[in-house]
């Protein structure tokens, strides 16, 4: 039965910077546990990525705040999260959007029995890869490791467990 792990979007912009969280300060320790886990066949990250002209996007037209310009500091991963992925071998998927397609189209490719998703921020981009994935893969059990999310509020946190669970998707505490 293979296994698969996603970290979605555990970068220093929504750890500690300009989208950075208290929460997601708090959940990195259990992010890091999840990804070092041997109980994981596979393991892939997204990394949220944008360029310099990301204020006259849609998104930056509705989140008005400079994140993840790629190569900087806040686009990167924390040391942490780097080297358990490093030492995972993670292939990453750099999106300029909410959800990942590729990630989707290559979970369909690999059929695991199990999809776990970790990550930032519950309520934008895990809850969209989710679904995604939940359409993509519609009889795969998909689960949420709450304790290793963090969501822009606590409020907007239980919102969003509450969509996924609605989808058919498992959240472990």
């Amino acid at each position: 039965m293979m296994k698969a792990l996603i970290a979605i979007d555990i970068q220093n912009d929504f750890v500690s910077g300009s989208l950075g969280t208290k929460e997601a300060e708090i959940a990195l320790s259990r992010m890091v546990e999840e990804i070092n886990s041997p109980k994981y066949d596979i393991v892939f990250a997204t990394q949220d990525t944008h360029d310099t002209n990301y204020l006259n996007t849609l998104e930056g037209k509705y989140l008005p705040v400079v994140h993840c310009i790629k190569d900087t500091e806040g686009w990167r991963f924390p040391k942490s999260i780097e080297e358990a992925l490093h030492k995972r071998n993670a292939k990453i998927f750099e999106k300029d959007t909410f959800g990942s397609l590729k990630l989707a189209v290559e979970l369909q490719k690999l059929a695991p029995e199990e999809i776990v998703l970790i990550g930032i921020c519950t309520d934008i981009c895990v809850v969209t890869n989710a679904l995604l994935l939940r359409t993509h893969l519609p009889n795969t059990k998909i689960t949420v490791v709450s304790q290793a999310c963090a969501a822009t509020t606590i409020d907007k946190q239980k919102e969003a467990l509450d969509v996924m669970t609605s989808c058919q998707i498992e959240i472990e505490k």
